[in-house]
């Protein structure tokens, strides 16, 4: 209470300084049209209140002056009309009266200016006064707990709770709506539990406000029994608890249940509400069930639902995940004024459908109508590049972002590293990686994966390392660092990475589970493979495709087509990739009349269309076994062009089967093909050497060196106690090279003792690098393997992998290595896995 004295001509003053600040925001009566009937008599009483100040009315006829309480309810009127203009920059300007008169803040006065001040977005200082005033008033404690949850500051939030029942504070049923909706987002079950049994004491219990939050919060820590018997258990409904129980099953993955909630809704005779309809598409969208959407949909038209733009958004979004593009279209064609929500989840459904020119025209569109695109809008352009490979339009949205200032956010920093990575952009991936101030989980999974993907498995492996020094792995981290692992053959480090996943509990991840199992199959330890393999609990598609195209790849073609057999019993259908690892297998293994059976179930019984690797697949199984007039045939009737993987399939058989003059016809197609591809010319002067055509091999050598054409340098690595060793075709860098050199000079004199006679026709580019490479004996191949003799115990496996196909010769010394050193050895090639023991190898002569 003021307790100073005051006279006629202070309040006067006073009263024409306030005004001097609000009449220039008064409004007429014409701009009310929306106020309901009693707030426009409050504000039409303030206005003509102020007006009156304004005209200086003779002050000794208004005897209320003589009351001291007089400025400060003057005071609390004008804090009031500053709430109706919700102008923080007038209350402000009232605030430093009020201070500059000397006006106790407190009670009504306080409550207003807090009022105002949240009501205007100024939380910060709405609190300062708050916490000075001594209130007793729920509703703004209510008030200052409901800013905090919406702004996130959920913690704070509760603190308030807290000091409120300390300080004896009578509490309401939006109290404990605000805490419980906190409590959801922060708090643990037993928390809630808490909570729920206070309330209960106070007789909440049967309050509909209350319990409908209590209903959200167990939903939300997927408490979902104890949801359903709060809701069973409540006398009377509304649409709040019904819509609670509707997304709370939704949003657990209940989608069908949800829905159920919904029918028994409307059976009951309960009018449904617009959140209702919004919730039960989201259902129908997460089920997949396109025939209720469409029902629900004309529900909601006969409600007259359809004019909301968050109804016709969800609708539309709805047409869209149950893969109905062609609604979701007309959808969008009917909303008048189309906000960016229905033009990004327009998009999106072009995207989920893989129309990414689709998605990029409408992108285009919505730049052009002037609807600023946001966060998700440009997450899913750049996914519908990513999918696409569009790096040059990857590129132009990269630049609309920066011109946008959009690069701050996590979101499209993660989703522009995923475009890059994805079209094997690794080096923009890594700038846009290295320039993010703040990195989430997914930025660390996003590179290492994209590193993986695109061959780069050492800079995968490090950035793993570095990884490691802030942040901890997750269960997708491991799935994106195995397959790093499984392209080095580095089985030392994924051993490690094994026992990481083991130590941390993320083997119960499926797809984790797979990445070991192919980790262990490209290291070539299939018996492990297969044991982890037998041990995964629910085996998807992709665990069966792995071990099928594991078996085939070490050349075990039977065991790999009843893993198929396998797959099918148990119920789970192959798809187009489930068939190129089984007709792989079956090339690899020379069994045709089995990978024309698996051709044609594919065909007539699958109905799955054969792309080109499956003709690819069906044209080396035909050259390996000899039937090369057989595999032109066939490639000549094919429905789809044949590309130079295919032709270059043929051209192989030719070079196994000696055949000259079909491979010199072949080889038209393929450097026309790819006239840039060093590979082809190379096996084709192989296939001219081998026949001592040394004219052509020359003629060759000559078209190669005219092009600039550079042949791959052959490349092997041998991993000894974590170390990759790396040797170079012809290369004398390692530190043991004149003992590996010794070495195998003595094994090739053993070999040729025992009749072997070496073939040293290689049809390489350069004659010196040729002259070098039999001189030292000196593939890459063979310098890992001495290594491999030198460097472990006896008996130990030796595992050597090389980036090109092994040669006949070296193919030849690693079988005689088996036997006169009684080594098993392991070589893997850029084509499959090689066991050598006892002087045999497991592709018996298939490579």
């Amino acid at each position: 209470m003021v307790t100073y004295a005051i006279n006629h001509l202070q309040c006067q003053f006073l009263c024409h300084q306030i005004c001097t600040v609000l009449v220039p925001q008064i409004p007429s009566r014409h701009q009310f049209p929306l106020l309901t009937t009693k707030l426009k008599i409050t504000v039409l009483k303030s206005i003509g209140f102020v007006r009156w100040v304004i005209l200086k009315k003779p002050w000794k006829h208004y005897t209320a002056l003589k009351n001291v309480n007089l400025i400060q309810e003057l005071t609390v009127l004008f804090c009031s009309f500053v709430l109706i203009l919700k102008s923080l920059e007038v209350g402000k300007k009232v605030r430093s009266i009020i201070d500059d008169n000397g006006i106790a803040i407190d009670g009504v006065l306080g409550g207003k200016l807090v009022f105002m001040y949240v009501t205007c977005g100024e939380l910060k200082e709405g609190r300062r006064v708050f916490d000075k005033i001594d209130n007793e008033k729920v509703f703004l404690w209510n008030l200052m707990m409901n800013e905090y949850s919406k702004i996130g500051k959920f913690k704070e939030s509760m603190h308030l709770f807290k000091k409120m029942i300390n300080l004896g504070i009578e509490v309401d049923s939006y109290t404990f709506s605000c805490v419980l909706k906190c409590l959801a987002v922060v708090g643990s079950v037993k928390e809630g539990e808490l909570a729920h049994g206070y309330l209960l004491k106070l007789g909440f219990g049967h309050n509909n406000i209350v319990v409908n939050s209590l209903i959200s919060f167990y939903f939300k820590h997927g408490r979902v029994e104890n949801a359903r018997k709060l809701f069973d258990e409540l006398n009377v409904r509304d649409v709040v608890s019904w819509n609670c129980m509707i997304s709370g099953y939704i949003t657990n993955g209940m989608a069908e249940k949800g829905l159920q909630v919904f029918k028994e809704m409307l059976c009951l005779g309960f009018d449904a509400d617009l959140a209702t309809m919004v919730t039960v598409l989201s259902g129908c969208a997460n089920r997949g069930a396109p025939m209720l959407g469409r029902a629900v949909h004309a529900f909601a038209v006969k409600a007259c639902f359809y004019k909301e733009i968050t109804f016709d958004n969800t609708l539309l979004d709805m047409y869209s995940k149950c893969g109905d593009l062609h609604a979701a279209v007309r959808v969008f064609e009917k909303i008048e004024n189309k906000s960016v929500v229905s033009w990004t989840s327009m998009i999106a459904g072009y995207t989920r459908k893989g129309i990414s020119d689709g998605a990029i025209r409408l992108f285009r569109g919505m730049v052009r109508e002037g609807v600023e695109p946001d966060v998700f809008t440009i997450t899913s352009i750049l996914h519908a590049c990513a999918c696409d490979g569009l790096l040059e339009i990857g590129k132009d949205v990269h630049n609309y972002i920066k011109e946008n200032d959009m690069q701050s956010s996590l979101y499209v920093s993660n989703a522009l590293m995923d475009m890059y990575a994805k079209c094997g952009s690794m080096e923009d991936a890594q700038l846009v990686f290295s320039q993010m101030p703040v990195k989430d989980i997914v930025s660390w999974n996003t590179m290492i994966g994209g590193y993986s993907k695109n061959c780069f498995p050492n800079e995968a492996l490090n950035l793993f390392v570095t990884m490691l020094q802030e942040l901890e792995p997750d269960g997708v981290t491991m799935a994106c660092i195995l397959p790093a692992c499984a392209s080095l053959a580095a089985l030392q480090r994924g051993r490690e990475i094994h026992g990481y996943i083991l130590r941390h509990g993320f083997s119960s991840d499926r797809h984790v589970a797979n990445a070991i199992v192919d980790m262990y199959v490209k290291c070539g330890v299939l018996v492990l493979a297969r044991l982890l393999f037998d041990m995964i609990p629910a085996k998807d598609l992709v665990s069966w495709t792995v071990m099928i195209a594991g078996y085939g790849m070490h050349g075990f073609g039977s065991e790999a087509i009843s893993t198929f057999n396998e797959m099918r019993k148990a119920g789970i259908e192959p798809d187009e990739v489930s068939f190129i690892s089984v007709l792989y297998a079956c090339s690899h293994s020379g069994l045709v009349d089995e990978g024309w059976r698996f051709f044609n179930i594919m065909r007539y019984e699958c109905n799955i269309e054969p792309k080109l690797e499956h003709y690819a697949c069906m044209v080396d199984l035909l050259s390996r076994t000899g039937y090369l007039s057989k595999a032109y045939r066939f490639i000549e009737m094919m429905p789809i062009a044949p590309d130079a993987t295919i032709w270059g399939c043929l051209l192989s058989g030719c070079r196994i089967h000696h055949n000259v003059k079909l491979a010199e016809k072949v080889a038209e197609h393929v450097f026309e093909l790819e006239p840039e591809n060093t590979g082809y010319y190379v096996l084709l002067a192989n296939i001219y050497a081998e026949a001592e055509k040394w004219e052509e091999v020359n003629k060759l050598r000559e078209k190669i060196s005219r092009r600039g054409l550079k042949k791959n340098p052959g490349c092997s690595w041998i991993e000894i106690k974590g170390k990759v060793n790396i040797f170079v075709a012809g290369g004398s860098a390692h530190p043991q090279a004149k003992k590996i050199g010794s070495l195998l000079k003595r094994l090739r004199l053993k070999m040729e003792e025992e009749g072997y006679s070496p073939k040293t026709r290689y049809a390489l580019i350069n004659s010196d690098e040729m002259e070098k490479e039999a001189a030292l004996c000196g593939h890459s191949e063979k310098s890992a393997m001495a290594f491999g003799i030198l460097s472990l115990p006896p008996g130990k496996t030796i595992r050597v992998t090389k980036n090109l196909r092994v040669c006949c010769d070296c193919h030849e010394m690693a079988k005689f290595i088996s036997k006169n050193a009684r080594r098993e050895i392991l070589l893997r090639d850029s084509n499959r896995f090689h066991h050598f023991k006892d002087g045999h190898c497991s592709c018996r002569g298939f490579w």
